[in-house]
């Protein structure tokens, strides 16, 4: 008997294909899965904006199996974009993690046949204490939509599964549902970037709006200084030493006079030769350098930086001395870009 033959999907005959071509039936079935919501989008999506928008206490992403994975990603996206969410799972719920669960709140029961047996079994304790409930479910005549306050249908012509069981597409659909509500109420919300950032300090994002350029500046014994009447021959090996490729100038009493970089270097050397190492570091500076406030956030520094194609700038302190340079360098090793 063979044994691969005997399983193989009814009507399925071709199993030499490639998996090129597999894969690209799996994208096709699941795209159109997700553009058939789009049709069937009503009142109902925002009925269900509305409830969690106005919800008093937080929003309680529950489902079972791969829907509960899903709805987990769904409760994260939430919360991240500024409705306070988590997720519960239906087993643990009966066993005592209903308690987590109040009447403030707003639950999103996910379920493609809407018959979970677990999540129905939530249904009393729900209408007892006049919880709100979303569903979001492939069955629009199923228990959970009969008994939920707002209907999400998140039905699928097919699976991408040859066998048609595997939640496959219907995942994805749902987890379409979930990003369009999660994108509505962050609209809603009027959420900004910087908003944003306080629910993600630990990453790119929080680095972007939390660092400062007094936080990536060099400043003290590695900041490259020369006078005004220091010979170009020192300046170099300061510029050299402190590895920036830049040296600041001093007046007299110690403010900022210009820069000095390694192009007004290279520059000075197609112009004077040789004789630039005789000349003066007042006389081969650029004056008017650009500068930055030490509290201005390094993003900002970063954008001087690109639109001036330049790679480091001068951070003064309140007197016009220098109390850092912030190089390009520095911004990067954060991922702030």
């Amino acid at each position: 008997m063979n044994i691969k033959k005997d399983r193989k999907c009814p009507g399925k005959t071709d199993t030499g294909r490639g998996a090129l071509d597999i894969a690209r039936e799996v994208l096709m079935i699941e795209a159109e899965a997700v553009s058939g919501l789009i049709e069937r989008l009503n009142s109902n999506f925002e009925k269900a904006v509305d409830t969690l928008y106005t919800a008093k206490g937080r929003v309680v992403v529950t489902g079972m199996g791969k829907s509960g994975l899903v709805g987990k990603k769904i409760a994260a996206t939430l919360a991240s974009t500024g409705t306070p969410a988590f997720f519960l799972h239906p087993g643990e719920a009966s066993h005592g993690d209903l308690g987590m669960v109040t009447g403030r709140d707003v639950v999103i029961a996910i379920s493609n046949s809407g018959e979970t047996a677990e999540l129905i079994g939530l249904i009393p304790f729900l209408k007892r204490f006049d919880i709100r409930v979303i569903s979001m479910t492939g069955n629009p005549l199923s228990t959970l939509a009969r008994f939920s306050d707002v209907m999400l249908d998140i039905s699928v012509p097919k699976e991408a599964c040859p066998m048609g069981i595997v939640p496959t597409a219907s995942t994805t659909a749902t987890m379409a549902m979930g990003d369009a509500l999660a994108v509505a109420l962050l609209m809603k919300r009027g959420l900004n970037e910087k908003e944003f950032a306080l629910f993600h300090p630990g990453g790119s994002i929080g680095r972007k709006f939390f660092l400062t350029v007094k936080d990536l500046m060099h400043a003290g014994e590695s900041l490259p200084v020369v006078s005004y009447e220091t010979p170009m021959s020192r300046a170099v090996i300061e510029m050299s030493s402190k590895r920036l490729g830049h040296a600041v100038v001093l007046t007299t009493d110690g403010r900022i006079a210009g820069v000095i970089t390694d192009g007004d270097v290279r520059r000075g050397l197609e112009k004077w030769g040789g004789k630039l190492f005789e000349l003066s570091s007042g006389e081969v500076m650029s004056k008017n350098p650009k500068m930055i406030a030490p509290d201005e956030l390094a993003a900002k520094a970063l954008s001087i930086m690109q639109s001036n194609s330049i790679t480091a700038l001068i951070v003064p302190d309140s007197e016009g001395r220098p109390a850092g340079i912030i190089h390009l360098h520095e911004i990067l090793k954060q991922g702030i870009v």
